[in-house]
């Protein structure tokens, strides 16, 4: 065997490690839960790693009875906020977790897996 030769079953065994830590790092960002909030903690979105809404909280003090219209879009807007941030942190969970992966793919996935 010359040196320059291509081993594949030891390119086969790296592959196949690879896979196996993909798996345990897709479960480990469905598992993890991330919070983001908007309007000073008013309303609070919990997403999963994968940005799955999981929970929406919102405070009694976000809600104005004399003008309902006006408190209406007022929550709307902060449940978009709270949501973006959520999930905002969830796309920082999956670099952290994933971005290694990539980089040993060769890095020619731009950071972005499918699906994620």
């Amino acid at each position: 065997m010359n040196p320059g030769d291509v081993n594949l079953q030891q390119l086969l065994e790296q592959a196949q490690l690879m896979q196996q830590q993909l798996v345990t790092a897709q479960q480990e960002l469905s598992d993890a839960e991330v919070e983001g909030s908007s309007g000073g903690g008013l309303v609070v979105a919990t997403v999963n790693g994968s940005g799955e809404l999981l929970e929406l909280e919102i405070s009694p003090l976000a809600i104005d009875a004399s003008d309902p219209e006006e408190t209406a879009q007022t929550i709307a807007d902060l449940v978009l906020a709270a949501v973006r941030d959520a999930v905002r942190a969830a796309g920082e969970l999956q670099q952290e977790k994933l971005g290694p992966l990539a980089q040993g793919l060769g890095g020619g996935l731009g950071g972005q897996l499918p699906g994620f």
